[in-house]
């Protein structure tokens, strides 16, 4: 089983002006005590149950080309980008360069989006459900065209391109690995199952639900004759490592449930991340502890 760290809150102690050096720090203890993963949310607000809307949040793209700069293996990516904030051309040229600058390190972590807040309040269309699907879905397909090499036109519903060239290609091979987030099993796991090569779920559905979650993806894999075993799976979890709290032991108890239920990658927030010693806690506790899982 591998960790990942997902980073949803800036606000730290020192401010505006220390949020770098403490992102740097964090990004680069992670990446040296075997985290294999960084993640920062695509959002443009704080959004609810991690804090108010006027909290610090950092664009999500170029948070991640500065840990780039700051790291050498975990890979990298947001948990995830809202499909109505960028063109999708644009998009995938974000991510591509992120994945050549950073040596091939870059997830591409989608979905249909759901902060309306934002959306309005910084002026972009926020669209009914099923047309963020239809824009989730064609976004998937100009990917894969940018990223195949193949130089054509994209004539779709919503989205229209002249030729999909991408230059630089991406290093990793044979593309960034395309991460879908959300457990709708109707639309959500059907797309994982055409397009992407890792799901994300939430921990909290618990075992039972995370299991059943699964089947309906392996159902789907089954129908679009997919290889289920091909599609990584990950879950979003959090831990609070500190006195009074949660400890090592707990959270490699967590990680043994949730391998049970077929989860290869756990990607952990933690609000006292800032702090940098659970960090090395867990790199010295729990990593090595789950790998084997």
């Amino acid at each position: 089983m591998k960790i990942g760290l997902q980073i949803p809150n800036f606000t730290w102690p020192g401010g505006s002006p220390e949020i770098g050096q403490r992102l740097a720090e964090i990004a680069q203890t992670a990446d040296n005590v075997g985290f294999a993963s960084i993640w920062v949310m695509d959002h443009y607000f704080q959004i609810q149950n991690v804090g108010k809307p006027d909290e610090p949040m950092l664009e999500g793209y170029s948070a991640l080309s500065f840990m780039a700069g700051h790291t050498t293996h975990a890979r990298l990516g947001t948990m995830v980008t809202g499909v109505i904030y960028r063109h999708p051309g644009i998009l995938v040229k974000t991510v591509t360069t992120l994945d050549v600058l950073s040596g091939g390190r870059a997830y591409f972590g989608i979905g249909a989006a759901w902060f309306e807040r934002e959306a309005l309040g910084l002026g972009v269309q926020f669209p009914p459900l099923k047309e963020r699907f239809a824009r989730l879905e064609e976004t998937l397909q100009i990917a894969l065209q940018m990223w195949s090499g193949k130089i054509d036109g994209y004539d779709g519903k919503h989205y229209k391109l002249a030729e999909t060239l991408c230059s630089p290609q991406p290093l990793s091979q044979p593309h960034p690995p395309i991460l879908i987030g959300g457990g709708g099993e109707t639309k959500t796991l059907k797309l994982v199952a055409k397009y992407a090569d890792a799901c994300n779920l939430f921990a909290r559905l618990g075992p039972e639900v995370l299991t059943h979650k699964l089947d309906i993806l392996k159902r789907h894999c089954d129908e679009v004759g997919r290889v289920y075993s091909e599609i990584e799976k990950t879950a979003l979890n959090s831990i609070n490592l500190a006195s009074g709290g949660d400890t090592p032991a707990q959270m490699i108890e967590e990680c043994r449930k949730l391998s049970r239920s077929g989860i290869q990658h756990v990607i952990f927030n933690m609000p006292n991340v800032s702090e940098i010693k659970p960090l090395e806690i867990i790199g010295r506790e729990v990593i090595p502890e789950v790998a084997g899982f």
